[in-house]
């Protein structure tokens, strides 16, 4: 653990200051589905007992139809009983003729329970999983789910599954749907996925908040309108004195996406300083998946280098008293020039319990990495009943551990500052700028860094900038 005494005061000033607000709702087109198309799904099961450590569908899709099907139109729904009223679960993909990054998997409600299932698990493909030709399929898709907590779960009273069936058969416990439309099997009475009755963010989940920074400036509206606070008011975290300029958020074009761009100032004093910071204005987002893509700099766009920066993508809410157990932070933090007793760049992540601001104590744990992150990275991290995971472009960063969890709702932030200058002691002014390009947050999913890639550019190819369908708390 490390200490943090100025981020500590400066984490509690910030976050007394987040407002209540709310988001507008922008909903997908709708697509229509292709005519004289079908489908047949063949399923087995690698896990064939009654009761498992994890259930092991796996599945094969063909085209029975005459034209090619785009498997990024497919979705098939697996349906079971929950071991309890509680439990959650989560999906792997072990192996795929399409491969796994191409392979996603959701689980939702059913509007209407029966004795052999109340949930399902939906697959699905993104774009890179490609076409079906006319007589062709998918190949294995070897595919498993499991409790979050590990504990075994009982299959034999699943709707769709079948003990008995250890090779490859088509299967009708199981549904497919192409474009929306259901093409293959039977669902249990009452759930048919094409009901519009059956929800398509189902209670428990899914709602997804995503918002592409696609403004005209700090003044523009729609900022506001979509739930977004630009702070100016005084406080922490950073250098005493300094100042929080919402002039200083601009929007410019990278790689031709809108990219939000926040700049970070100084001559040296803190009244020369000024820093920025935008956070969401509803305390709404909890446990799921949070994304971003963020620009970190090692050097400024002007003046002399060294100044102790600290670059930033987190979630947070507010300590009510010192060493309050509800409390909760999730941190990505990049300092280009080391700050904090750190001689040079470190990337950390930081999952919090609760601190002490005065005499500083802290309950977090942490990861970390002593290299250069400059450029553009693919920020992931999962929040579910087990842990706490971190990703980088990808790639696992760091897991922490179940009593770091969060008990309350938090607000999603940028920010960029200064801890201190004694890093570097010019008046020379120099500015640094962190760029974001994109935030997501789906509610109580754990997506993988290539679904979050998916989801994005689903978006993205649908011309939504803007959506917003998370609850309020």
């Amino acid at each position: 653990m490390r200490n943090r005494p100025t981020a500590g005061r400066a984490r509690l000033a910030l976050a007394l200051s987040v407002l209540l607000g709310g988001g507008a709702l922008t909903a997908l087109p709708a697509q229509a589905a292709p005519a004289a198309d079908g489908l047949t799904v063949q399923y087995r099961t690698s896990a064939s007992g009654a009761t498992a450590d994890q259930t092991e569908p796996w599945f094969k899709v063909r085209n029975t139809g005459s034209s090619i099907v785009q498997l990024s139109q497919v979705k098939i729904r697996y349906y079971f009983k929950a071991d309890s009223p509680n439990a959650s679960y989560r999906f792997a993909c072990s192996w795929a003729v399409r491969g796994c990054a191409a392979v996603t998997g959701t689980f939702g409600t059913l509007a209407n329970p029966t004795a052999a299932a109340d949930r399902y698990l939906e697959i699905g493909f993104t774009s890179a999983a490609g076409t079906l030709a006319p007589g062709a399929d998918t190949g294995d898709l070897q595919l498993r789910f499991y409790q979050s907590n590990w504990q075994p779960l009982r299959q034999s009273d699943d709707y769709s599954f079948g003990g008995g069936q250890t090779s490859y058969a088509t299967w009708d416990k199981v549904t497919a749907q192409l474009a929306g439309a259901t093409v293959w099997g039977t669902a249990p009475e009452g759930n048919d996925p094409t009901d519009p009755t059956d929800p398509t963010d189902p209670p428990g989940g899914g709602q997804t908040l995503f918002d592409d920074f696609d403004y005209s400036s700090h003044t523009d509206p729609a900022i506001a309108a979509h739930g977004w606070s630009v702070r100016s008011n005084s406080g922490g975290p950073g250098v005493p004195g300094a100042t929080w300029d919402p002039s200083k958020v601009t929007f410019v074009s990278a790689g031709g996406n809108s990219v939000m761009n926040l700049e970070t100032s100084t001559a040296g004093t803190g009244a020369s300083t000024t820093q920025t910071e935008v956070l969401t204005k509803s305390v709404k987002f909890k446990d799921g998946t949070y994304a971003a893509r963020v620009k970190f700099a090692d050097t400024p766009k002007s003046g002399p280098d060294g100044d102790h920066l600290v670059q930033t993508f987190f979630t947070i809410n507010d300590l009510k008293a010192p060493m309050a157990d509800d409390y909760a932070e999730y941190d990505f933090e990049y300092l280009p020039n080391g700050g904090w007793g750190e001689p040079s760049n470190i990337l950390y992540t930081t999952s919090w319990e609760t601190y002490n601001p005065d005499p500083w104590q802290a309950v977090n744990q942490h990861s970390e990495q002593r290299s250069s992150y400059a450029g553009w990275h693919d920020l992931v991290v999962t929040i579910d009943a087990g842990a706490i995971t971190y990703y980088v472009d990808g790639q696992p960063f760091g897991t922490h551990d179940a009593q770091y969890l969060p008990e309350r709702p938090m607000s999603i932030n940028f920010n960029q500052w200064l801890i201190d200058l004694n890093g570097q002691t010019s008046t020379t002014p120099r500015s640094y700028d962190q760029q974001v390009d994109y935030v997501l947050h789906v509610k109580d999913q754990v997506l993988t860094p290539a679904e979050v890639a998916a989801k994005v550019a689903g978006y993205r190819a649908a011309g939504t900038g803007f959506v917003d369908e998370v609850p309020a708390a």
